[in-house]
């Protein structure tokens, strides 16, 4: 029996047959179609409360719940010492070092987290993005009326002991060495007119802003930058803050208290210190603007602005299982093509 040219021959259909009939990578895939599993790559979040705020007071923690309720991730409120007295009285570095360890500490941080930060809590949280060696990444970064440019005025206190206290420290020379050492918001009060000083011996700020010239330092640059998104959150009728648009980097110019300028005229910003004019070009960087007083952020305005960047992003991988199933299989396909072919 003659067969026309391009046919096939009985035996050449009879290996086709077995091919088709073996575990083909074309079955494998109809199998592993059937069993290919979501895995929700969930990041967790930690919460730096403001000052004279601690993590046990009901506000923070029902703000801190919503957070978790909202955007279905783990989220933690990191307390630093006793809260409320540290918050006033231990140095901001000290603040920062305490939850850089315990972030390093926490197994579930570890493939990376996100940083939510309430008012003074927002220098802390960058404190431990810039200056924590070793620590897990941060992801995305969400300030609620940060003071990061400063403030011309340490924020209201009130009565009690520790306004007292804090009172008597300010009274004493802001930039002295003891008020430095025991006042925590004086490490990032900047008054305009009194830059050299402010300079020379402000403990914390210009460190975390890279403001010294021959003390810059690359490495809090590109931590800073390393962000997916820094999300800046005013609070439009902000009376704590001076003034308010530092929550968007924004401040007075060397010398005066006005005008304000926007971020994008400030030195920090165009001479690009700690790279926020890097990661704005690069569109990670979000200015909001809500109404409300310091941090008075309502759950519509947090459903809009902040658990977006909270919210779980799913992702698709094989499960243990699955994985194994795999190997065997293709491992299989191969023995069986190969034993077929060689029978020709």
């Amino acid at each position: 029996m003659k067969y026309m040219r391009g046919s096939s021959s009985p035996a050449r259909h009879s290996r086709n047959f077995a091919l088709m009939d073996s575990p083909s990578l074309v079955s494998i895939l109809t199998v592993l179609a059937l069993i290919f599993i979501p895995i929700s790559d969930s990041v967790p979040f930690i919460v730096l409360h403001g000052i004279a705020d601690q993590c046990s007071h009901n506000g923070v923690k029902n703000f801190t719940q919503n957070l978790k309720r909202f955007s279905n991730a783990e989220g933690y409120c990191i307390e630093v010492g006793d809260g409320t007295w540290d918050s006033w009285f231990m140095t901001l570095d000290k603040q920062a070092a305490v939850v850089c360890d315990k972030v390093k500490k926490m197994k579930k941080l570890r493939q990376g987290y996100n940083i939510v930060g309430l008012s003074q809590g927002n220098l802390i949280g960058r404190g431990v993005l810039e200056f924590c060696d070793g620590g897990p990444p941060v992801k995305n970064f969400i300030s609620l009326a940060g003071p990061h440019a400063g403030t011309a005025s340490v924020p209201l206190c009130g009565s009690g002991i520790m306004c007292s206290i804090a009172d008597s420290l300010i009274k004493s020379a802001v930039y002295s060495d003891y008020v430095q050492d025991h006042l925590a918001p004086s490490g990032y009060l900047k008054l305009p007119n009194d830059i050299p000083n402010y300079l020379e011996k402000c403990s914390y700020l210009p460190k975390l802003n890279n403001e010294i010239p021959e003390k810059r330092n690359a490495t809090y640059k590109e931590r800073f930058t390393s962000l997916q998104n820094l999300v800046l959150i005013m609070f439009e009728q902000d009376s704590v803050l001076i003034p308010r648009e530092t929550s968007w980097f924004g401040y007075y110019p060397d010398g005066a208290f006005k005008p304000v300028l926007p971020p994008q005229e400030t030195k920090l910003y165009t001479e690009d210190w700690i790279g926020l004019k890097a990661l704005d070009d690069a569109g990670r960087v979000k200015y909001i603007s809500v109404p409300g007083n310091h941090l008075g952020i309502s759950i519509s305005d947090m459903k809009k602005h902040v658990i977006p960047y909270l919210v779980d992003q799913p992702s698709f991988d094989w499960a243990p299982q699955t994985k194994s199933f795999i190997g065997e299989m293709l491992a299989f396909d191969a023995i069986l093509t190969h034993d077929l072919l060689s029978s020709k």
